[in-house]
């Protein structure tokens, strides 16, 4: 058996753009019509060896999803060859397959046949199916009476139970509650224990480091390049930001200057105050000490933030937060709490305050808060303050409870106690 599970060769896919829908049947009569070319892939070329577990990444309209479904068989690519050695289970678009006037039993034995099992092949997959969907009842029930939860929980349950040699995931592994996430996760664990082949397109870079063995970096339609997760998303986190990353050394010095334009700041920021004081920039650098809304798990990264003043102000506080999404305070500092006093405050100064420390909260999404506070005439006053002024997505391969990871270090010893 070969040991390349999936080759890509010279891969492209080119969709016709036309001005209006009509010019589309237009063209079908053989008339002549303006049309626009967009290639979605172009000469895209990797392998996949046997057993391992491949992610690709990118940003929006790289062309992953597209890959994933020309390797599936879902669309037909414009030129270029897929050779797939294996059986193939694929989550996509969860359910696609599904008829929805058939019964959960229905379409679990639909689907199964569409990939080539026999029904007594179904039959004794059929006991872990229903118990990893655990919809209870409703699997006899016609799937257009099921809840969007129930419609997902059966249909990830089927396509991953049906013991594939190669399986294709598309940002699928995040559906249900968060009991069935694990489920899930647990099972993804398996396969890659088996040694199954995975290909495994994403936009949690979390779950790209934790479980892939390679990464291939999508921009554009284009393959830029392939190489180990952390090298790939530290090159993905530039792409975000519009920065070029065969140009790291040009975006550390350009940024220098202008670090909004090189940032990805909330457009519907909350900000307030009297502007006695005011916050006119802010940045977060990894350790690479590049901008950047992306910090790895365990890495030391700066928050930066520059304040204007107005007026002469007495005894500034420049202060940052972070909160979870659902707007609950995480934690922070200012400048008062670690007994750094900010000086030359007259009117016309500029004060840039940078915070530097270690990341050890959990892997996820997090927006960020910058204030700048103190006194004016003995009174206590809010100069500038922007709330949720960015989001900031942590990437880890080891999360523990809750939302600050300890940093444990365990010793186990057998026999005799130490």
């Amino acid at each position: 058996m070969s040991e390349i599970a999936i080759q890509v060769k010279h891969l492209d896919k080119m969709y016709k753009l036309y001005n209006k829908p009509s010019d589309r049947l237009r063209e079908t009569l053989g008339l002549k019509v303006p049309v626009r070319e967009h290639y979605a892939l172009r000469d895209v070329n990797f392998q996949v060896e046997r057993g391992e577990t491949v992610g690709i990444i990118g940003t929006n309209g790289s062309g992953k999803s597209t890959i994933l479904k020309i390797i599936t068989g879902v669309l037909n690519p414009t030129a270029g060859e897929v050779t797939v050695n294996g059986r193939i289970s694929a989550l996509l678009e969860l359910g696609a397959g599904f008829n929805m006037e058939y019964t959960g039993i229905e379409n679990i034995y639909l689907n199964g046949t569409m990939m080539g099992f026999s029904r007594e092949e179904v039959d004794a997959r059929l006991q872990d199916i229903l118990d990893f969907a655990d919809i209870g009842d409703f699997v006899y029930q016609p799937v257009k009476a099921y809840s969007s939860g129930m419609f997902v929980r059966l249909a990830f349950a089927v396509a991953i139970n049906i013991d594939p040699e190669i399986l294709i995931v598309d940002e699928a592994l995040s559906v249900g509650d968060v009991f069935f996430q694990a489920k899930c996760y647990r099972k993804f664990e398996e396969f890659k224990k088996m040694g199954r082949t995975i290909l495994f397109v994403s936009h949690d870079l979390s779950s790209i480091s934790r479980y892939c063995d390679r990464v291939i970096l999508l921009n554009k339609g284009v393959k830029m390049e392939e190489g180990s997760p952390k090298q790939m998303v530290d090159m993905y986190k530039q792409l975000l930001v519009g920065q070029d990353p065969a140009k790291a050394e040009e975006n550390k010095e350009t940024q220098k200057e202008n670090w909004s334009e090189q940032f990805q700041v909330n457009p519907n920021m909350l900000e307030y105050g009297s502007k006695l004081a005011e916050i006119v920039d802010f940045a977060v650098l990894d350790e690479n000490g590049l901008c950047t809304n992306t910090i790895e798990k365990g890495s030391s990264f700066q928050i930066k933030m520059k304040v204007v003043f107005h007026e002469s102000i007495q005894e500034p506080i420049m202060a940052y937060t972070f909160k979870d999404i659902k707007g609950t305070e995480i934690t922070g500092t200012n400048t008062l709490f670690e007994k750094m006093a900010v000086e030359h405050s007259e009117a016309g100064d500029t004060c840039t305050v940078t915070f530097r420390q270690d990341m050890f909260l959990q892997g996820g999404e997090y927006l960020l808060s910058f204030g700048c506070t103190g006194y004016k005439d003995g009174e206590f006053t809010v100069f500038h303050r922007l709330y949720d002024a960015c989001n900031i997505t942590v990437v880890s391969n080891k999360n523990t409870v809750g939302f600050y990871d300890m940093n444990s270090k365990v010793e186990i010893h057998y026999g005799e106690k130490v």
